[in-house]
């Protein structure tokens, strides 16, 4: 893509989405220079065991997801996406002091459950809000520049992780008070900046959204969407895991949240790419490059020795990202009504959600049993068992991929 045909399409998105992407920028440097260091600290700590870690993390995800079926049928029935995603990223910037006042497992278990139900406040509503405010023909690259924005979030996060816990000699504590800041930040600029559309008018009385009549109008390529983006999250167990695997290969404590500065950058300059290049081609086969890379990751993450190893696993792991995560949300936008989104959003992330799940108490569980090997060979599997269900979706649903970028809805 040329920068002559980027620099447009970039003023074209509304400056509502750009307020969103740093509303969700500044909440996750909050959220990652925690969850940066919190694996190390949960093992080395607090004397955690990895199958505490996967069970800890998926439970986590598991909230959030749950949390958003409930918060995206709400902001469909109320037609207030902005208050609830309000209370979501204001809930989730209460609980960050919790981090440095823990002093066991059993105190960082329950913050972060609510932080995650923080995050499962915002995340159906602020995506249907993205939706509803981005031109049709920009769908993709709205959602790609959110998701950009919100990765560079994810990787200043730990990179000032690693400053700070420099500056202070790997006191957890105080960097995690630091934390603290950019969450509040967060919160302040969703409530100045953002501006939510009106309703459009509605042609029927909805009933309540979970109701299953309407669900039943989801339609079928939706659920399909869900079926193979809840069998490729199988394949996407928490990124913990690279950072513990970046630790066996080598990489000292105080660096280790370089796993995922190295990871986000990666993620951050594809995403944005990605939601351009699936405006203009086959959404589905941008979706299949993204599921082709993560069974690179984790081969790279399973056999390649050393530090050197990871870094590159690493690498094709945020890759795979930026060509997924952007790109799946913007297919469930496709397939659901407008007046369903929330819905459509919030039970798109309770199945992903669920898998993340058994994603992770099983990457866990097989860690501890038989290695690092183990663990990302089953992610390798069941990516390919994704691809797979993505041709047959491809097959099944022809122009599922193109239709809404070449006839706005």
């Amino acid at each position: 893509m040329s920068d002559r045909q980027a620099k447009p399409r970039l003023r074209e998105i509304p400056a509502g989405i750009w307020a969103l992407g740093f509303v969700s920028l500044l909440m996750d440097v909050s959220s990652e220079m925690i969850h940066a260091l919190l694996p190390v600290y949960l093992v080395t700590g607090l004397g955690a065991s990895m199958a505490a870690v996967g069970v800890i993390e998926g439970i986590a995800e598991a909230t959030a997801s749950i949390v958003k079926i409930f918060s995206g049928a709400l902001s469909d029935w109320l037609g207030k996406r902005k208050l609830l995603a309000a209370l979501g990223y204001g809930l989730a910037a209460l609980t960050k002091p919790v981090f440095p006042l823990a002093s066991s497992i059993s105190w960082l278990i329950a913050a972060r459950f609510v932080d995650r139900i923080g995050k499962g406040l915002r995340g159906a509503p602020r995506d249907a809000l993205v939706a509803d405010i981005a031109p049709a023909h920009l769908r993709g690259a709205s959602f790609g520049l959110r998701q950009s924005l919100d990765t560079i979030g994810a990787f200043v996060g730990p990179g000032l992780a690693i400053l700070f816990m420099w500056l202070t000699a790997n006191n957890f504590q105080t960097v995690f008070w630091i934390a603290v800041i950019p969450g509040f930040l967060s919160v302040g600029l969703l409530l100045v900046a953002v501006r939510e559309p009106p309703a459009p008018p509605r042609s029927r009385t909805i009933r309540f959204p979970l109701h299953s009549s309407e669900l039943a109008r989801l339609g079928p390529a939706f659920w399909l969407v869900v079926g193979v983006a809840s069998l490729f999250t199988l394949a996407r167990f928490s990124e913990a895991f690279l950072v513990l695997r970046a630790q066996a290969g080598g990489l000292p404590i105080a660096l280790v949240p370089l796993v995922l500065v190295v990871m986000n950058v990666v993620y951050a300059l594809a995403a944005y790419p990605a939601g351009v290049l699936s405006d203009r081609m086959d959404r589905l086969h941008v979706l299949g490059i993204g599921f082709l890379l993560l069974i690179a990751a984790d081969l790279l993450l399973a056999f390649a020795p050393g530090l050197a190893g990871a870094t590159l696993g690493v690498m094709l792991w945020g890759l795979h990202m930026g060509f997924t995560q952007g790109i799946l949300v913007t297919l469930v936008a496709d397939c659901a009504p407008a007046e369903l989104r929330g819905t459509a959003f919030g039970m798109f992330n309770l199945v992903t959600g669920l898998a993340l799940l058994a994603a992770s108490v099983v990457a866990g569980a097989l860690w501890d049993i038989f290695g690092a090997e183990a663990t990302f060979l089953a992610g390798a599997g069941f990516a390919a068992a994704g691809l797979i269900g993505l041709i047959y979706v491809h097959r099944r649903v022809p122009g599922l991929g193109i239709r809404a970028a070449s006839q706005p809805r």
